[in-house]
């Protein structure tokens, strides 16, 4: 497992990162298969890395998962410092509405979705990507639960809200029922142009022609109804993880593709919670050993594994993170407590 490392993208990523991009589902991954895209993802992620002043909240950050054991790249993750820097980030809010008769006796409460941007400004989680060969092991723990350390270690670059968006349900030609229902009627383009035309959620042509006034969800085709706040089973795996780390997914779906948008404050999540501060020890103390996730804070030497380690890791516990005796990192572990 401690040959998993989890580091900031490096210019030299480049190649790996489009074989990445061009692997991930259509109109899914917030990663772009486009080669001159993506070197400008590199370049801003190191920008934001290495910059010394106070954050602006413009910056993106980008981490890739390497298999250092086999040599190459295998997944990426990403954070977004503040959704809609630029310009306001939307999504539809659920609500619930009630509409009632006295003289009819009639009672009826109405899902209905409101147009908002409630959630400009919170730090988003974004470009979630893992080689399918790894979905079944921890890689996926690793790739999604260690960026939010980095978020608590850094947390003057960062919101107290974190938001992250998944992929909506889509059929075998890359439609999606709820963008036809809703989408498409206004801005008379199929799902995958949209998403490649726009290219986000946080664009002003979103507010100017959507209609601001609600989506009554009983008027829409059945296909669209079901499709609300449903999942495309590639988010199953980081979905799973973000409900485990405590993130809200009843309150806002993406506007586009319907699926779900989960948000909570960052102090709430679980490896937050539990984090602790370690000191790598240079020899191994008695005690019951357990997975953890092992992280080096520092923010241009940010590192993360996943380790059988007791409550004081050696130098051999952090693996491909080559962490040093006397070094203090931040540990969580992944079990239950209590679980040997």
């Amino acid at each position: 497992m401690n040959h998993l490392l989890l580091r900031p993208v490096a210019a030299a990523d480049l190649a790996d990162l489009h074989r990445m991009a061009a692997a991930s589902a259509d109109a899914i991954s917030s990663l772009p298969n486009d080669e001159a895209k993506l070197r400008r993802r590199i370049a801003a992620s190191l920008q934001a890395f290495a910059s010394p002043d106070d954050a602006s909240g413009e910056e993106t950050y980008l981490f890739v998962l390497e298999d250092t054991s086999a040599g190459r790249l295998v997944g990426c993750s990403g954070i977004a410092a503040s959704a809609g820097f630029f310009d306001r980030f939307y999504s539809y809010r659920n609500e619930f509405v009630v509409h009632a008769s006295a003289a009819l006796g009639v009672s009826q409460r109405m899902h209905t979705l409101h147009l908002c941007h409630d959630l400009t400004g919170a730090t988003l989680l974004t470009s979630f990507y893992l080689d399918p060969a790894y979905e079944h092991g921890p890689a996926a723990q690793l790739l999604s639960r260690a960026r939010l350390l980095f978020i608590q270690a850094h947390a003057e670059r960062f919101s107290e809200r974190i938001a992250a968006e998944s992929p909506g349900v889509t059929d075998a030609a890359g439609q999606s029922p709820f963008w036809d229902a809703v989408g498409r009627r206004f801005f008379g383009m199929d799902y995958p142009e949209a998403e490649a035309v726009i290219g986000g959620r946080s664009r002003a042509c979103i507010a100017e022609l959507m209609p601001p006034s609600p989506v009554y969800v009983a008027l829409l085709p059945e296909a669209a109804q079901w499709a609300i706040g449903q999942l495309h089973p590639v988010g199953e795996i980081p979905f799973g993880i973000l409900q485990d780390e405590g993130f809200d997914a009843d309150s806002y779906v993406d506007i586009f593709d319907g699926g779900p948008t989960v948000e909570a404050p960052l102090a709430s999540l679980r490896s937050v919670r539990l984090a602790r501060e370690v000191t790598v020890q240079a020899e191994a103390a008695d005690g019951p050993r357990r997975l953890q996730l092992l992280v080096r804070p520092a923010r241009e030497r940010f590192a993360a594994v996943l380790a059988r380690a007791g409550d004081q890791p050696t130098p051999e516990d952090t693996g491909a993170m080559a962490a040093s005796a006397g070094e203090r990192l931040l540990a969580v572990p992944l079990q239950p407590e209590g679980q040997a």
